[in-house]
């Protein structure tokens, strides 16, 4: 209990430095590192994947988490090869994305096919990367290196991205 007599709430599990296997594993990594950017207060996020299919994005839990984490001074950049998936799988995210658009920047990758499209979740805290997306195997950690790899993959990515998903279209 905190001095004001509040409960504080209860600790968030260590995000791990491991492989895993398996959809709900990296699902549950996906929800534990949002829930630990909101609580930490981590300043940058990167998101990537072909079409975000396979991510929790449309769970209330994943975007409240979002919302926690988003502030005046924060960035997220999404990077996918197209948005269709998103705007209909995940309402709620599409959603968090227009109330955040200013802090966020979606980019598409056109030109990259979706095979070879990679999945990541990055911050300069704590990143993770689907390795093998057909058995949902990848990696995950706070390793230095292995946050500089990531970042410089994402980066080439951004490099070679467009602006896409924008928070609102404009009609005529």
């Amino acid at each position: 209990m905190s001095s004001e007599g509040v409960t504080d709430p209860a600790p968030l599990p260590e995000l791990p430095t491991s492989r895993f296997a398996g959809r709900e594993a990296f699902a549950q990594l996906l929800r534990d590192a949002l829930a630990q950017a909101a609580r930490q207060g981590w300043r940058e996020l990167v998101l990537c994947d072909a079409d975000f299919a396979g991510w929790p994005l449309h769970e209330r839990q994943v975007v409240d988490s979002l919302h926690a984490w988003s502030h005046a001074g924060r960035s997220c950049t999404i990077l996918a090869t197209g948005y269709d998936t998103v705007v209909r799988q995940h309402a709620r995210f599409v959603q968090w994305r227009r109330t955040w658009g200013h802090i966020v920047n979606a980019r598409v990758c056109r030109q990259i096919d979706p095979i070879n499209f990679p999945t990541v979740l990055w911050s300069p805290q704590w990143t993770v990367r689907l390795l093998d997306p057909a058995r949902s195997a990848g990696v995950c950690g706070s390793e230095p290196d292995r946050i500089v790899q990531h970042r410089e993959l994402l980066q080439e990515l951004i490099r070679a991205s467009s602006p896409g998903f924008p928070a609102t279209t404009l009609g005529l």
